[in-house]
């Protein structure tokens, strides 16, 4: 599963079976009933906001689990079957090889028309629709940032405060551990949570470039200094005792990691956005009071800055180049009018989630939870860099190879060199 999708998985476990927007529904082809434009969506998370914009736009909506829209989505666009709107996570490896087949229309002539289709969006995630220069996809629902939950009470129990160096949560560690409490929750039985810790550090370490290679598949990109680096400090962290103990055996999906949080188990929680509604339902009185928002800590003698992030920028809509030219205009006429216009942000907000736009501080402060939501929308305004999530932005078969591998790391089965090797070894894959 990628981190990407999280909040919705979450929210639509179970929910494998396709839901139909309308009784209407159910064409597998490019054209809905009466010609109409057609969009695929995920079940869960933000589907209500897209059910409502489809019918004031006139689009023939049909939604689906996690898993079993990125099956179908692959084999539609294959046999040239796909949606008039298809739903991405940006310009990961799925997109970027729809691009490459021109399964999918190039929005920049659209975008040099009227450059607002992609300017009210924060830059750091618009970019996330761009591959080679040009645009290929606009961001549909919220952002979804990593950083650290923290538990104040158990923070004030040990005197400390949040770290903002990785030295400073190296040295948190053995403090958290007398204590009797664990420093980190993570849930190491679902790999994905263990994803974001390599990409901050990492990150930290050396910068973009070292994914943007990796990405490109420049040979050896996986033994990248910054690579070694940053599995070696997950190593000492693990050996320091770090994690929850038999974290290997703490899954996601149940949230059994983000209760270690909230009932005073751990004192820390690398995760996304997406935990808080999860923490607010789960222990409102947590949520309002307990509960603390940091950055990922910054290493020291690195390259990259501070203010970067790493996680979800946004879910995307791309326009399918099979579609008919009838369709294809439905469907920018409703990126440009339908989607993040005054009532769509609205919605978002509502269900407590942050839309990617430009000049939202006001709705922000009036929004439930005004404190944390505008934490959320600083950190994609202000990033330098907003790193999709690496089992997103690699191919299928370089995603499923590195969470392998990644968990072998965690769990002290291969060396950082070893990782390295191994991952190397999918490039081009």
């Amino acid at each position: 599963m990628a981190l990407g999708t999280r909040r919705t998985a979450l929210l639509a476990a179970g929910l494998a079976a396709l839901l139909t927007f309308t009784t209407a529904c159910g064409s597998s082809g490019p054209a809905g009933p009466g010609g109409k434009a057609t969009a695929w969506a995920l079940t869960g998370g933000d589907e209500q906001v897209f059910r409502t914009s489809f019918g004031t736009a006139g689009i023939d909506g049909q939604f689906f689990g996690n898993d079993a829209y990125k099956q179908k989505i692959r084999s539609a666009v294959g046999a040239g079957q796909a949606p008039t709107l298809i739903f991405s996570w940006g310009n990961g490896g799925m997109l970027r090889s729809w691009v490459d087949a021109g399964k999918v229309m190039d929005l920049t002539p659209e975008v040099q028309k009227d450059p607002a289709l992609t300017s009210r969006y924060l830059p750091s995630v618009a970019a996330t629709g761009v591959i080679g220069g040009k645009t290929y996809a606009v961001p549909n629902n919220s952002m979804q940032p990593v950083f650290l939950f923290y538990n104040k009470d158990l923070f004030a129990r040990i005197g400390a405060q949040p770290p903002s160096t990785w030295d400073e949560l190296m040295a948190l560690v053995p403090r958290f551990n007398q204590a009797g409490i664990a420093p980190f929750s993570l849930g190491g039985q679902s790999k994905w949570p263990q994803l974001m810790w390599e990409e901050y550090l990492v990150d930290r370490i050396g910068g973009p470039e070292v994914f943007t290679a990796i990405a490109a598949n420049k040979p050896g990109a996986w033994s990248d200094p910054a690579v070694v680096r940053a599995n070696t400090m997950i190593q000492q962290l693990v050996d320091a005792g770090g994690f929850v103990k038999g974290f290997d055996s703490i899954s996601t999906d149940s949230n059994a990691d983000t209760a270690l949080l909230y009932t005073g188990k751990a004192a820390m929680y690398l995760m996304g956005s997406w935990a808080f509604p999860t923490i607010k339902q789960a222990d409102p009185e947590f949520a309002s009071g307990k509960l603390g928002w940091t950055s990922f800590p910054s290493v020291s003698g690195g390259k990259g800055a501070a203010a970067d992030i790493v996680g979800n920028p946004a879910n995307f809509w791309s326009v399918s180049a099979q579609a008919s030219d009838a369709q294809k205009q439905a469907a920018v006429k409703y990126l440009r009018e339908g989607v993040m216009n005054d009532t769509y942000v609205d919605s978002l907000l509502a269900g407590g989630s942050v839309p990617p736009v430009n000049g939202i501080e006001a709705k922000l402060a009036k929004a439930e939870d005004p404190q944390y939501l505008s934490y959320v929308y600083g950190l994609a305004r202000n990033a330098p860099n907003f790193q999709l999530s690496w089992d997103q932005a690699l191919s299928p078969g370089q995603a499923d190879a590195l969470l392998t591998n990644l968990d072998q790391l965690f769990g002290k089965q291969i060396t950082p060199e070893q990782f390295s090797t191994a991952m190397n070894a999918t490039i081009g894959k």
